[in-house]
């Protein structure tokens, strides 16, 4: 059967379970429509590093996908296809592959056109990347220059603007509500309180929906500065009244305190986007409520557990929804194909599969609507009703 053409797809960024369904799920479908399809490994530093040379073995760089292969794969977390927080159109000199090293030798490079010509080597007629924002945004640039782009949103932190579900983001909140409680039973065997750092740059929904499923008494989101007082009042009067003895409060790694202009960070290092590695904020509020504590319970310092759930979260096996969401995402990007329909981000929203413009992606990130979804002076989710809310209630898309 003669090929309709050839789609490529790659994941960027952070890995998330979902990732591998999702590859597994445009494969087949495309393979049955009569498609040719690549994978390209490593993000987009697969595009930027490959050595478009019919006599060089590009392996590293590009595999072809087969039903089998995406079968045997489509079960487990991460991506097999690797990943990479890779910004080709701001690649540091000493990132610049050898062959390319006369032609971009600034100390930040734009390797848009080497990476048009690679697609262009390849015969790629469309290119499916799956990430968030800094991978999704690169897919706009490339849109732009007459890459026929289908887009599928993924992230942790569900912070993707123009779709309520980004891929990753049930299983996070899933492992969150597993992790947490069980330390709870370590902090009651302590009367302690127990402080769990938690993904989420800019959106607390990471922290705020497995609050609001009963995983933590308080939580602490980047949409809005605490004051670590109150916070240790909340936390000593959740412990007072609770038989047990101890109170659990979620922070988001992007929290922040009243009194701090940043984020805590773990050095001044940058990724490609710019984004400074996040770390240290459960420590801050650790080391806070130790010393507040007597304040609020006559006098008496109360012991603390302080654990960063960190990558344990997106590690593994995706739960249900991040088996069966990346599979209709996937198919969606294949009737997307079908239909002549380019420069679109698969969404989902109120319940309904669809897709928006790509553009939206380099707009303002979805975050928690806080007059509506969080109590500044409870430090905790606030919801008057669920009706006509989507399924995660507090999406900002």
């Amino acid at each position: 059967m003669k090929s309709k053409g050839t789609i490529a797809i790659l994941t960027g960024g952070g890995d998330v379970p979902g990732l591998n369904p999702a590859i597994r799920a445009i494969t087949i479908r495309a393979l049955r429509e009569g498609y040719r399809v690549l994978g390209i490994r490593g993000g987009w530093a697969g595009l930027v590093d490959m050595l478009p040379d019919i006599e060089v073995e590009n392996s590293d760089q590009v595999i072809d996908l087969s039903e089998d292969l995406v079968n045997r794969v489509g079960r487990t977390g991460g991506t097999f296809l690797h990943t990479s927080r890779t910004k080709p159109s701001a690649l540091p000199r000493h990132l610049v592959p050898d062959h390319l090293a006369d032609t971009y030798a600034e100390e930040t490079n734009d390797l848009t056109p080497a990476v048009l010509k690679n697609l262009e080597y390849l015969e790629i007629d469309y290119l499916i990347p799956i990430g968030g924002d800094d991978t999704l945004g690169y897919a706009q640039r490339l849109h732009e220059e007459g890459v026929r782009i289908v887009a599928i949103p993924k992230t942790m932190d569900n912070d993707v603007p123009g779709t309520d579900y980004c891929i990753g983001f049930s299983t996070c909140v899933t492992r969150t509500l597993l992790l947490t409680n069980g330390l709870r039973t370590s902090a009651g065997s302590h009367e302690r309180f127990l402080v769990i750092e938690v993904f989420g740059r800019y959106a607390g929904y990471t922290a705020l929906l497995p609050t609001m499923a009963g995983g933590a008494h308080r939580c602490l989101i980047p949409e809005h500065p605490f004051d670590p007082e109150l916070l240790c009042e909340l936390m000593v009067y959740d412990r007072t009244r609770n038989p047990s003895r101890y109170s659990v409060a979620l922070v988001s790694e992007g929290a922040r305190m009243v009194n701090e202009k940043e984020m805590s960070f773990q050095g001044e290092e940058t990724d490609q986007y710019g984004h400074k590695k996040l770390g240290g904020i459960g420590d801050k509020v650790t080391a806070a409520l130790k010393e507040l504590s007597p304040k609020f319970n006559d006098g008496r310092q109360i012991e603390i557990i302080n654990q960063r759930l960190g990558h344990l979260v997106r590690s593994g096996e995706p739960d249900a929804l991040d088996s069966i969401v990346p599979m209709a995402f996937g198919n969606i990007a294949l009737d997307l194909v079908l239909g002549g329909s380019f420069g679109r981000l698969v969404s989902l929203r109120n319940g309904v599969y669809d897709s928006v413009p790509l553009d939206v992606v380099t707009g303002q990130k979805s975050k928690v609507d806080i007059n509506k979804f969080y109590d500044t002076e409870r430090l905790r989710p606030k919801y008057t009703s669920f009706v006509g809310n989507p399924v995660f209630i507090m999406s900002g898309a």
